[in-house]
Order: C-alpha cells, then structure tokens, then sequence
C-alpha cells in the first residue's frame, strides 16, 4: 500500500524581551538555577501578573508578516496541569481568542517551487520550568528560570507532505523571526522548538489518519529524522495489524527511535477558562498601523530584490538573503566592489567554508564585508588574478591587513604589462620547442588540451601574477601564428 505522509508543526518562539510576559524577572540565558523566579513566576498568592507590552509588539508584528487576522480583543487563559516544573499548576496560554488568527508562509522546496502552508493561528503563552535529571544522585532538580518566559506558539495547518517539507517550513519560521528581531532563534538555547504532529493515510484517502506528536525537537536535523523515523514506526505498526494511538512521543537521536511520553491529551482535559487577573487585550488599529510601519524587509521581499536588482538567480537570491546577517554583509560587499555575482561567488564560496571550518557564524566573520569587497575590486582593476586572490583572503583572514596592505607587503600584483608577458611567453616556448611542434602539428580536440599546458607553465614562469586573460590570448595567437 502506498501511504501519505501528513504533518503539522507547532514551533514555540521565545520572544526576545528583557522581562518575563507576566512579571519584571530577567530572561537571560545562562543564569545559575532559581535566580530569576520571583514571586508571581512562583505563583505565589497575593501577586499579579502584569502583561509585558513588548511581547504583544513582537506577536503583532509576527502576525502582519505572515499576512494574518489580527485580533481586536484577545484573551489569555487558565491551561491546568500538574508538572513539578509547573509551580502554579496551570500556565497562562491562550485558546480560543488567540491573539494571531490564520494566515500563511511560502516555503522554498528543493527543486526551487513555492509551496503554501497556512498558519492556524498563533498565541502568546508563558514558557514552563525545566527538570534537571543530572547529578541529583537518582533525584530531578527543577530549575524555575525559564518560568514565565515569554512564547509565541506559531501552529500550522497539517499541510506538509514530508519531513523536507517540514524542515523548509521550519527553517522559513526560524529566518522570519530572526528578521523581524523577535526571537533570537538560537535552538541548542531552546529560543525555538518544534513540536511535530505526524499521521499517515493512505494514498486518496481524504479522512486524517490518528497523529502521534513529537515534543520539544531542538534542531533541523531531528526534525526530518524524528519524522521519518515516526513514519516509519507507523507504517510498520499498520501493516502488521496494529493501530495508532494519539501521544506524545519523545525523539532519541542517539538511538534514531521515538518512545512513547504520555497519552495525548485533549483541549477538555487541561480544563481552559479565562484566566481572572488578566483583562482581555484590546488592539486598536492605530497600534497595528504604528507595528506595521515597523516592519523591515522581509527574507522573501529581499530575495526578490536580490534577483531583480542585482541579476542574481533564484538559488543564489535564495541562500543569500535567507539570514538577516548574511543578506546585509553581501549588500555591504556589493556596494563596496559594484558586483553583485563575484560578491555572491565569494560570500557563498570562500567566506562560507571558511566561516564553517571554523564554526563561525557571520558576525564573528574574520573577513569584513569591507575588506572582501575591498579585495574583488582589485580582481575586478585587474591588479591581482582570481588565484592570487585566494591568497590575499587566506591573508585576510589571519588577520595581515586589507587586501591593498597584503599585495603590496607580499609583491602579488598582477603582471599587466604586454610586452613583458610576451618576452616571457617566448622563454616558456623556446623551453618546450616539442611541444610546440606538436601542438602545430595536431588537430583541434588534441591542441584544446596542449593549450592548458602551455598556459600552466605560463603561469608558473610568472609566479602566478600574470594576467590570465592576456596570457591566454597571446599565447594563441603565438602558437599559431
């Protein structure tokens, strides 16, 4: 039987402010456990919560981006469950008057189209403590710093049909939020985590299968193989005769295996009711006027920029603009050399695998975009040749100066003159005469061979530092002349 995968995800954002949604306790990360719990994180009697305005800015401003209802009233609600890093025993969420209401994402898949996913909605929520299993000698500790964190959960429709597909949505989230500046988006810190809802159906068949979700994934990575390794599981318990029973499953990288959490609950179970010491949230219009206003370029608007402004092509446009960071470093090196595609060629080739070998991100870069700009202009005035420049960025990169600094300490000018290219053509050829004869006395496939040899002892004989373009012109026309 064949079997249709399909997928939701629910990816919790944390909001980047400086206070929790509810109380003025810090969110650093970091932090020694129990250091920024107060009293109305604690859930302690007598205190308020008092909603943080910025995290309202930042759920507003998510919802304009992705072309959302916004709601004019919204409210916040009671979840009640019992969980020891749960000090309150419910956690303020909301459910049915969500602050963002449907709305939807392009996602780029592989073979470059455009897929649709909609986004049922997305509510602001207070994150939970975390349990701590480690060094408590068979004991958990509970670490209350994150408690009261605040969260966008983003929920999309089950409109993904693979784990790709899921891990292009992610990643299209994950560059949205880091572009409206709303989350910092930093998983192996938890600022953003993925749960992925999973069901399978076979092939034309319209009705849902019953969907297991993954809880708490934390990378790109686990969220295709957590999927496929679920879809699996399922697909092998169906044909076996088994069935499918709705949970919550943990994914295990070290053993490529979800296990069984808890029994999924329902909306009925966690008991949801206006929560009594919060007023609804009212948003006027001006706000949202004033929000939108606000909003900067966003990566698929940059992209098409990219592309149309600079004649970049879609995979390139794509890459580049895919990371807030990134697209502004390429501008900045645009603009200092005046050419978009040797710009790309660079930020893309050499300065991405040096950032990799070294496990850098952009803004740790070594190389500025000044200086790499700096540098493919002087391959563009034709001072130093494509292979030089190689050079001059290894330079760079250890920290020996700008690219002008480097050529001039180390003598790597390009030899522009033609008639000492010419004199020294004339010593490569009168030291390979064989060679000559037979490049004269071949055909056409067998002398585009030769060719490279003669321009390979060329650029040994100049060191590197004779202009290519001339050399291989003079070259010819010396050999069959």
């Amino acid at each position: 039987m064949q079997w249709e995968i399909v997928i939701g995800l629910e990816i919790h954002a944390q909001l980047t402010t400086a206070s929790k949604i509810f109380s003025g306790s810090a969110t650093a990360f970091g932090a020694e456990p129990n250091t920024q719990a107060s009293l109305i994180d604690l859930g302690m009697p007598g205190t308020l919560p008092v909603l943080n305005a910025q995290a309202v800015r930042n759920a507003v401003k998510f919802g304009l981006a992705i072309d959302a209802e916004i709601a004019g009233s919204n409210v916040f609600a009671r979840k009640n469950y019992f969980y020891p890093d749960l000090p309150k025993g419910y956690q303020i969420s909301q459910m049915d008057l969500p602050i963002v209401g449907k709305g939807f994402l392009d996602i780029t898949l592989e073979d470059g189209t455009i897929k649709r996913v909609g986004v049922t909605r997305a509510h602001l929520e207070e994150d939970a403590g975390k349990s701590l299993h480690e060094d408590f000698h068979g004991m958990s500790g509970i670490d209350l710093n994150r408690a009261g964190t605040p969260l966008l959960e983003i929920v999309s429709e089950p409109d993904m049909r693979s784990a790709k597909e899921a891990v292009a949505y992610a990643k299209t989230i994950h560059s949205l939020v880091r572009y409206l500046g709303i989350c910092d988006g930093n998983m192996a810190e938890g600022s953003l985590r993925c749960d992925c809802n999973v069901s399978i159906r076979p092939k034309g068949q319209t009705e849902f299968g019953t969907r297991c979700e993954i809880k708490n994934v934390n990378s790109f990575r686990f969220i295709e193989k957590a999927i496929n390794t679920e879809v699996q599981r399922q697909i092998e318990l169906i044909e076996d005769g088994g069935k499918v029973v709705q949970e919550t499953r943990l994914y295990d990288p070290n053993k490529d295996e979800t296990r069984s959490m808890r029994s999924k609950e329902e909306a009925n179970d966690y008991r949801y009711f206006p929560d009594p010491d919060l007023l609804p949230v009212v948003i006027e219009p001006a706000f949202i006027a004033e929000i939108r206003a606000e909003l900067p370029e966003l990566p698929q608007q940059k992209r098409e920029r990219f592309e149309s402004q600079f004649g970049l092509s879609a995979y390139d446009a794509s890459v580049l603009s895919a990371q807030r960071e990134l697209a502004d470093y390429f501008e900045e090196v645009q603009r200092v050399c005046g050419d978009a595609k040797l710009a790309a060629n660079w930020v893309m080739g050499d300065l991405s695998s040096l950032l990799n070998k070294s496990d850098l991100d952009i803004e740790q870069s070594p190389v500025s975009a000044e200086q790499l700009g700096g540098m493919i202009a002087r391959i563009k005035d034709n001072t130093i040749s494509g292979k030089i420049a190689k050079m001059v960025f290894e330079a760079m990169a250890t920290g020996e100066g700008s690219a002008d600094q480097i050529i001039e300490a180390k003598g790597l000018k390009q030899v522009t003159d033609s008639g000492a290219i010419d004199a020294m053509l004339d010593e490569v050829l009168a030291a390979n005469a064989e060679q000559v004869e037979q490049y004269r006395a071949s055909d056409e496939n067998k002398r585009g061979k030769m060719f490279g040899f003669f321009v390979g002892q060329a650029m040994k004989a100049s060191k590197g530092k004779a202009n290519p373009q001339q050399v291989n012109e003079l070259l010819r026309s010396k050999l069959e002349g």
